[in-house]
């Protein structure tokens, strides 16, 4: 049985509780289908302050994260003789995507996640302590927390019978490499807008044509970066061509 297996590293535990309490990711850890143990990064500070962030060598803003809680950490998790994949979540990581998600998944091991805060992390940890360092978006967030959840929960709806559908997965946006198509549901008009015909016609190859040609134009005009015509079928490039012809004119 295919299942995640995640270790998160952070100095507010409590930001997890929540999330992972609710819906479908309650709903995996349930089922056995995901495991996520949270470590208290103080829990392995050795003052009786518990601290685990200092100021910078060179002098500067703000406070760093130490190494030595964070190598205490590790070690500690890693007694159990059971492999990880450490994870460093950093703005300075490579960008996280469908992809990444994919392959994290596909390594079969149990991901360790580092959440940074404060100005920064003692850069030994990203040096010596993780096998990958990884970004959400190029942005600044207050801390790794989200960006954990983030990968937690997109590499979760992956796991076969995890979600109520598993087509569903398949049909996800960026899954194919481009957009989903849009979706529609009663009532079939509302206040003078109405559902497309194609929807309610019963022709499910029509049907099938139009989502996918849709998908296509929306991924087209929001993110022409994504689409590779050398990814695409002989079907979808002629249903691309179409899509910019109906533009030009």
């Amino acid at each position: 049985m295919m299942k995640a297996s995640f270790d998160i590293i952070t100095i507010f535990p409590e930001i997890f509780k929540s999330y992972l309490g609710e819906s479908i990711l309650k709903r995996a850890i349930q089922k056995g289908l995901l495991d996520v143990k949270i470590h208290n990064l103080r829990d392995f500070s050795q003052d009786k302050h518990k601290t685990v962030d200092d100021y910078p060598y060179g002098g500067g803003p703000g406070m760093v994260m130490k190494i030595e809680p964070i190598y205490n950490a590790i070690q500690f998790i890693k007694s159990d003789g059971i492999g990880r994949f450490n994870v460093l979540l950093s703005p300075q990581g490579r960008i996280y995507n469908q992809r990444v998600a994919e392959s994290f998944l596909s390594k079969n091991l149990r991901i360790l996640l580092i959440c940074g805060r404060y100005e920064g992390i003692d850069e030994r940890v990203v040096e010596h302590l993780t096998d990958d360092e990884i970004s959400v978006g190029d942005y600044i967030l207050t801390g790794g927390e989200l960006a954990a959840l983030v990968i937690i929960d997109s590499i979760t709806r992956l796991i076969p019978g995890v979600l109520g559908d598993d087509e569903s997965v398949k049909e996800d946006s960026f899954t194919c490499g481009i957009f989903d198509y849009p979706h529609y549901t009663r009532p079939p008009e509302f206040k003078g807008i109405k559902v497309p015909d194609i929807l309610l016609s019963g022709n499910h190859q029509e049907i099938k044509k139009w989502r996918k040609k849709e998908a296509l134009k929306k991924t087209f005009i929001k993110r022409p970066d994504l689409i590779n015509k050398e990814d695409l079928s002989l079907e979808d490039r002629k249903l691309l061509e179409e899509i910019i012809l109906d533009i030009q004119r």
